[in-house]
């Protein structure tokens, strides 16, 4: 079995980049209040961003002879972001929260993807887990400055499964 632990990263983060997504839609949808006209379009670009990285973490993983999920009930089965049904009450901060949270999951999860690529001697697909590892750091900075606050990136914390 050749790449396995870096096509079962691979394969997790088409699930959570999937999940994500929908987390990402669900504030575009359910926020209120007075930084909604331009917090709304700016959830199109994050929501874009996710979809980007997720088709080409699944095609690297059709690359390398995997066979990515493709099922909402595969998705849900095997992310490991929370799904919360969307709520009016929520706060912009606490919406952002969200986000942050959500991120800050993927970053260590592409932590991870970096840490068994390299042992795995998959160069490629290592260089792609760090660009969007950096990418998502870069998103934690920004919601974490619009919410007063420093990036608290925690570098190199891993996930394990």
């Amino acid at each position: 079995m050749v790449l396995e632990k870096t096509k079962d990263v691979l394969n997790q983060l088409v699930a959570d980049l999937s999940q994500f997504s929908v987390v990402i839609h669900q504030v575009h949808w359910y926020m209120r209040g007075p930084e909604f006209l331009t917090l709304h379009p700016l959830m199109d670009e994050y929501m874009d961003e996710m979809n980007e990285q997720l088709d080409e973490v699944a095609e690297r993983l059709i690359t390398l002879g995997g066979a990515p999920y493709s099922t909402l009930k595969e998705f849900a089965e095997n992310t490991g972001i929370k799904d919360e049904i969307g709520s009016y009450e929520l706060t912009i901060p606490q919406q952002m929260e969200k986000l942050v949270a959500g991120y800050r999951y993927l970053a260590d999860l592409y932590q991870e993807g970096i840490d068994v690529a390299g042992e795995e001697g998959d160069d490629v697909t290592q260089d792609m887990f760090i660009a969007f590892k950096g990418a998502i750091e870069k998103k934690i900075w920004m919601v974490q400055a619009k919410l007063g606050r420093a990036p608290e990136l925690h570098l190199h914390d891993t996930v394990h499964h």
